[in-house]
């Protein structure tokens, strides 16, 4: 049964992108492929991972401003009866908690405390703003395919995603240039949130070296 089921998998995942595209190349994305690295292992051998990261007080802070942009609607963590959501560090709790961030950051945890981190290619969103010729060479060495020369002044949203199960904090949009984003957490957040998700996400900032 267990062989049979793998094979259905990987025949299935074989047979899904062969419908909609005949591009050599394949990217699948999902928060979970990390986490669930051995189960993919066993459909897909060796598999290639690749993990964006992000000051988590800076995803922080994107998640507030998009609640504040959002005023003109009801949100669903803010409850003024029960005071919840009402304050800064409130809503940071929420979100810590909860997905998608929550979920993400335990999972990232849980993937570096079970060693499959070594078997994954973490990009820093920082880095790739500075830096995106280099940033996306190692993408394309990891991948052990063909570099492809980007215009990072001009790129194109060639695909669409549906934001509307993620409410207020569904935006992707994206730029039409790559270039740095100087970080609003503190100015949004306030340094005493700030340092709270430093102490809180130790491990995180030291994994990956980002300075406090």
């Amino acid at each position: 049964m267990k062989t049979g089921f793998m094979s259905f998998c990987k025949e299935g995942m074989k047979g899904y992108y062969e419908a909609i595209t005949d591009k050599p190349y394949v990217i699948d994305k999902s928060r979970g492929w990390g986490i669930h690295y051995d189960f993919l292992n066993q459909v897909y051998p060796q598999p290639k991972i690749i993990c964006m990261i992000r000051d988590l007080r800076d995803i922080f802070a994107s998640m507030e401003n998009n609640y504040r942009k959002s005023s003109d609607k009801t949100s669903p963590i803010l409850d003024w009866a029960t005071l919840q959501g009402t304050t800064v560090p409130k809503r940071v709790d929420i979100w810590a908690q909860n997905p998608p961030v929550g979920m993400a950051i335990e999972r990232l945890g849980e993937v570096i405390r079970m060693g499959i981190n070594s078997k994954i290619l973490f990009v820093k969103f920082e880095d790739l703003c500075l830096y995106p010729d280099r940033e996306m060479t190692k993408v394309y060495n990891y991948l052990d395919i063909p570099y492809y020369n980007h215009d990072f002044d001009n790129i194109e949203q060639v695909t669409k995603e549906d934001d509307t199960v993620y409410g207020a904090f569904g935006d992707h949009v994206i730029r039409t240039k790559l270039e740095p984003m100087p970080s609003k957490a503190k100015t949004l957040l306030g340094r005493d949130v700030t340092d709270w998700v430093y102490n809180n996400y130790k491990w995180f900032y030291e994994q990956f070296n980002y300075k406090k």
